[in-house]
């Protein structure tokens, strides 16, 4: 089940780069995905995870020189960091015969490691995101659909399971990242003690960052803790939204409102289930908020700036985006149920900010018009409406 516009993202990409890095938390779906690239033109893949890949590249200028009519796949990249140089000089001798575009496809679970790693690429490399399936990506837009993509996340093997494997998959796949993935990014912490983080941050779900707080229940310093959090941003599987600061003189929010990113992931760390469990739960609210968010990101326009906006009198906004020339910065309150009443913290932020189209998306699927300019609209009309800005 592979989205043709991620496959025709990607294809673009390499169509104009020599080398693109393709980053996405571990399954994603960032191999099934190149893999399906490789049968479009001939290619070769090489897992850097397995010892045998990694021997053929002991001298990586002759072997992939070999290969210099073919796409080359390089999966799990940043087990080798030392083939930036050499695919370096590989892309510039190619240019120099014309063959300029579409050499290398690089697979990548940490974005900033992998992105400071490829410095010696600038110039010669793109950036692929592949994040988890979300409502667009799906055939079907139903209410049961969309409960089912909420209550299970979007990575592939979890939303399509049943209720019972899917929790089973995503409690392994956490699982994975503790006890592997996260330890070989440098976090020194017991397994236990980043789960019990990672379990505080669900808990926590879309609320101000309190690094101090969190440190004091782990017993570990504030500074330790704000770089475990930076880690799970860099492997894409939390959000930072930062607070939008506006030319007012009011007091605002400085601290960032924390998400994990995928809806699965935060039910599966409090050992949630079904939907029942799910509307019974404190963080039914705040998981929601998070899945509209994430949803929202995952079609607004290139270089669409996030944020969200309060201030100590209470006017608060919970997403802002801020999509740039005309079509300046949208306010989109989120609500759970189907009704969308217009608070007082919504009026004033609005008029701190001044947005230039202000929505309530609710749970329902009707779009009718409220006071002031504001619009109540359902999530699927304003995914329509975000992608069409």
């Amino acid at each position: 089940m592979i989205p043709r516009a991620k496959l025709d993202d990607l294809t673009k990409a390499l169509d104009r780069e020599a080398a693109v890095a393709l980053l996405g938390a571990r399954q994603v779906g960032k191999t099934t995905l190149a893999l399906e690239i490789g049968e479009t033109r001939p290619s070769i893949y090489l897992d850097l995870e397995a010892m045998a890949d990694r021997d053929k590249l002991s001298d990586p200028v002759q072997f992939l020189r070999l290969h210099e009519d073919k796409l080359v796949i390089l999966d799990e990249i940043h087990r080798m960091p030392q083939l930036f140089e050499a695919l370096r000089g590989l892309i510039d001798a190619g240019r120099r015969k014309g063959n300029a575009t579409g050499r290398f496809l690089l697979l990548g679970s940490a974005s900033i490691d992998l992105m400071r790693q490829s410095e010696s690429l600038a110039g010669r490399i793109e950036y692929v995101e592949l994040g988890p399936f979300t409502l667009t990506e799906i055939d079907e837009q139903s209410v049961d659909v969309r409960n089912a993509l909420w209550l299970k996340g979007g990575f592939p093997r979890s939303y399509l399971a049943n209720d019972e494997e899917s929790l089973r998959r995503r409690q392994n796949f956490i699982r994975t990242y503790l006890e592997r993935d996260i330890p070989m990014f440098g976090a020194r912490a017991s397994t236990e003690t980043l789960e019990r983080l990672w379990t505080m941050l669900a808990h926590g779900q879309g609320t101000l960052l309190n690094s101090a707080q969190l440190a004091r229940n782990l017993s570990l310093s504030a500074p330790t803790v704000t770089s475990y959090i930076d880690l799970l941003c860099d492997l894409l599987l939390m959000r930072r939204l930062r607070p939008y600061h506006a030319n007012t003189t009011k007091r605002l929010t400085k601290s960032p409102k924390v998400y994990i990113r995928d809806s699965g992931l935060v039910h599966a760390l409090l050992g949630i289930e079904t939907l029942d469990e799910l509307f019974g739960h404190p963080v039914v609210g705040a998981s929601w908020e998070g899945f509209v968010i994430e949803t929202l990101l995952s079609v607004a326009p290139a270089r669409t700036q996030a944020y969200f906006y309060r201030t100590a009198a209470g006017a608060e906004i919970d997403l802002a985006l801020d999509m740039g020339g005309k079509r300046g910065i949208w306010a989109i309150e989120i609500k759970r149920g189907l009704t969308a009443k217009v608070e007082k913290g919504l009026k004033q932020a609005i008029a701190d900010i001044e947005p230039k189209r202000t929505f309530i998306v609710h749970g329902g699927e009707d779009r009718y018009p409220k006071a002031n300019n504001i619009e109540a609209i359902g999530l699927v009309e304003l995914l329509q409406e975000v992608q069409n800005a």
